[in-house]
């Protein structure tokens, strides 16, 4: 067991992105990692499970594909976040290591074989994200939907969350997986209104608000996660909160942004450990019923104790 710092755990893709412009903050372009940037590389025996798991049903974890530093935490814990819909995005952010390009066919049945892996793992809760599809008519929702069913129809304790797309404001596609109930539905806002053209060009903040909003009159617990570290104020990052809590989002987590591969944005700046807490502190106090803030803080970072929390 040994603690690695991050920066020897990311390696470049061959299909890398071309080179993004940014400027550093005013204290120069961060150097080294911050020493609570580390993690512990342990791959013991549910780890090992869930890796031999994933590669027999050929299925993807984003845990993989956005090279998300608390893998080995999570899956020690028998947790794990589905990647559905393939693994090749429609969109590009400039912060996100997922491929991008023209996906493949939709596999049918990959549902079920989400469904077989939950099952096979004896997951208690279970979170499923997907990349974008734009080219498809209601940008993945079926896929969602089914993958919904076929779990619960073989795990019927366990529960889910799922993690969408912004489905291009198409609202009969967030209706129909609303229908399902999830326990918890996620859209990530991910950065602040003045960045979001310039970072997630192909989304739009305000249409993320909205999305949020509609899905919890449509009755659902909704989450938020906002990353760090891209070039925002923390007055920024205090209004994104503020914009979430006026629709209503019950969740929201908050992580520091981590350069990918050097063909990504760069990190503007690393926040201390005790901003973290301010806004934890702070988000609490506008309303979140749970606030999970901290610079190895990702969307699906202790999922599972959320969703008990609020079915408690």
């Amino acid at each position: 067991m040994s603690f690695v710092p991050l920066e020897q755990l990311r390696a470049s893709k061959a299909n890398s992105q071309a080179a993004i412009s940014h400027q550093p903050s005013a204290e120069g372009r961060p150097g080294r990692l911050p020493p609570w940037f580390k993690v512990q590389a342990k791959t013991g025996p549910d780890y090992l499970d869930i890796k031999q798991t994933m590669d027999r049903l050929k299925l993807h974890t984003i845990c993989e594909e956005a090279r998300c530093p608390n893998r080995w935490e999570c899956w020690n814990a028998r947790t794990a976040t589905f990647l559905i819909l393939g693994d090749i995005c429609t969109r590009r952010c400039h912060y996100c290591s997922v491929e991008t390009g023209r996906p493949l066919a939709i596999d049918h049945e990959e549902p079920r074989r989400v469904a077989e892996a939950v099952q096979a793992l004896g997951l208690r809760h279970a979170v499923i994200t997907s990349v974008n599809r734009d080219e498809l008519e209601d940008g993945g929702a079926a896929i969602f939907v089914e993958t919904i069913r076929q779990t619960r129809q073989l795990s019927p304790d366990c529960t889910i969350e799922v993690l969408i797309p912004d489905f291009e404001g198409n609202e009969t596609a967030l209706a129909i997986v609303c229908v399902e109930k999830p326990e918890i539905l996620n859209h990530n806002i991910e950065t602040v209104r003045r960045l979001f053209p310039a970072i997630r060009p192909q989304g739009k903040y305000q249409r993320s608000i909205e999305l949020l909003g509609k899905a919890k009159q449509l009755g659902m617990r909704t989450k938020s996660g906002l990353i760090l570290g891209m070039g925002e104020t923390m007055g920024e990052a205090r209004e994104v909160m503020r914009d979430l809590r006026s629709v209503g989002c019950d969740i929201i987590t908050i992580g520091q942004y981590l350069q990918p591969t050097r063909q990504h944005l760069s990190v503007a700046r690393f926040y201390d450990p005790s901003e973290f807490a301010l806004l934890k502190e702070e988000g609490m106090a506008l309303g979140f019923t749970h606030v999970e803030s901290g610079p190895l803080v990702r969307s699906s970072y202790h999922a599972e104790q959320q969703t008990r929390h609020h079915s408690s």
